[in-house]
């Protein structure tokens, strides 16, 4: 409030006064005024010499500061791309070459498995064949077992036979011999029929 009283009487001092104010503004806005306009200019000079002594360099400063900022942000922010593209391409490399191994790895699975499969049937049939051989092995053998026990049989109805027709019982090993080497005598394949 002090401030508004001391230019008040200021104003005074310097022969302003509402009156020549009003008939200031009764000439108009348009109306050349000298002593106005050297005021206004000198008033423009040394506010434009303040300005450019100190703040124009500090504005020029910080505004060159704000561009160098963002050109480092968009280099920043370009380096950034170019950084992420590189590991987007290294990335799809990367899952390339891991669809790459999984596919050899299933094909080579289907390899092993095809070739177990393989053995095992292959064995599977060394299994039979070789089941089938101890088969075929004991039917001869049970063959050969039948026909022993076919030709003892023979050789005790033969005695039987012989010791009804002649009415005496002879000796049974002595006869049992003698029927042997004759059956023995007789070829395997008479023996058969």
């Amino acid at each position: 409030m002090n401030s508004v009283i001391s230019m008040f009487l200021l104003l005074q001092e310097h022969g302003v006064t509402p009156e020549t104010g009003a008939e200031a503004a009764k000439g108009g806005l348009l109306s050349p005024n000298g002593g106005l306009m050297f005021w206004t200019l000198l008033i423009f000079v040394f506010l434009f010499f303040i300005l450019s002594r100190f703040a124009f360099k500090p504005i020029t400063a910080a505004v060159e500061a704000r561009e160098k900022a963002l050109e480092d942000a968009i280099a920043g922010a370009k380096a950034d791309r170019e950084e992420s593209a590189r590991l987007l391409a290294e990335h799809r490399a990367q899952i390339e070459g891991a669809r790459a191994d999984a596919q050899k790895m299933i094909a080579e699975g289907r390899a092993v498995g095809e070739k177990l499969r393989a053995g095992m049937v292959e064995e599977t049939r060394a299994q039979q064949q070789d089941m089938l051989e101890r088969a075929r092995r004991e039917i001869e053998s049970e063959k050969v077992k039948a026909i022993a026990e076919l030709r003892r049989e023979a050789v005790d109805l033969a005695i039987a036979g012989a010791g009804k027709v002649i009415e005496k019982n002879l000796d049974d090993a002595s006869n049992r011999s003698i029927v042997e080497k004759f059956l023995s005598s007789i070829p395997a394949g008479a023996a058969n029929r």
